[in-house]
């Protein structure tokens, strides 16, 4: 992928790289629907899992830095968290940029969100999660429902989540020569494409911008040689400062969105498995509240 210039590049090679992860367990099902908000309609990729037994849904977004990725490329790891809590996930396919610039993924996102909720959907019952640029734009949309005074998930997790489309973290530079998966030379010009000349400190693309007073409870993972880390890091004590009770999970020396590699990392398993005790807590204290 470091090599690739053009988005389609970056398409093609990502989707012949991952064909090992799309494996999902046996008996899950997959079909396409249409989620609608107002005029704005949003295909998404709802994942149902052998022994489907609650009406919880996981809501995610792939990541893939705006400009590649999707719901296909990420269906296999959600469907096993899905199948360990016997609950369905719905993945929206955002619109790509560059083709899509900003602020459209993040307006697709939002329209899968408020078309869950008029699917009939309780937000109680929505646990929203996502990785890298999928973390990026679900920390966003947190933060714009927090603005809006909107209904609110049961809960957030994220994924080695984008946070700061500057990258001004320090790890940025102090990782880039051992970070395994993201090439830190292309972060730029991946941003360059998704902003086109708007601002990076906009909070619909960088959630270390946006006020997060209110939030319900955010679950975080990120591993300590990752270019992002401090993306996480600093994530999390704004979230913190913010009264928001938060769970972080920093690992050492795991890649980037490892959680992905499910199929032939245990420590991905791991993380699944921790993270599948958490969505249980919150979605019972949501019921409680």
């Amino acid at each position: 992928m470091a090599r690739a210039k053009k988005p389609d590049d970056l398409r093609r090679q990502f989707s012949r790289s991952a064909k090992f992860l799309f494996h999902a367990p046996r008996g899950t099902q997959m079909q396409w629907q249409v989620l609608e908000a107002g005029q704005q309609r949003v295909d998404a990729l709802e994942i149902v899992p052998v022994d489907f037994r609650d009406d919880a849904v996981l809501l995610y977004i792939h990541g893939g830095g705006f400009v590649f990725g999707s719901p296909k490329t990420h269906a296999a790891m959600v469907a096993t968290l899905g199948r360990s809590l016997g609950l369905r996930a719905v993945l929206p396919r955002y619109r790509l940029a560059p083709e899509t610039p900003f602020p459209g993924a993040f307006d697709d996102v939002r329209a899968a969100w408020d078309g869950l909720l008029q699917s009939g959907v309780s937000p109680s019952r929505i646990v929203i999660g996502g990785d890298s640029a999928g973390g990026a734009l679900v920390l966003s949309l947190l933060a714009q429902l927090l603005a809006d005074k909107a209904a609110l998930p049961a809960g957030v997790f994220c994924f080695s989540p984008l946070t700061d489309l500057s990258y001004s973290g320090e790890s940025f530079t102090k990782n880039a020569a051992i970070d395994a998966v993201l090439p830190a030379e292309r972060a730029h010009a991946m941003a360059e494409l998704y902003m086109s000349g708007h601002s990076a400190a906009d909070p619909k693309a960088s959630p270390i911008e946006g006020r997060f007073e209110g939030a319900p409870p955010v679950w975080i993972t990120a591993g300590d040689t990752e270019i992002l880390c401090d993306d996480s890091r600093r994530m999390v004590q704004l979230l913190k400062n913010a009264g928001v009770k938060t769970t972080f999970v920093e690992e050492r020396d795991l890649p980037h969105v490892w959680p992905i590699f499910h199929n032939i990392l245990p420590e991905a398993r791991q993380t699944l498995d921790s993270l599948a005790v958490w969505i249980r807590q919150v979605l019972v204290q949501a019921n409680e509240s």
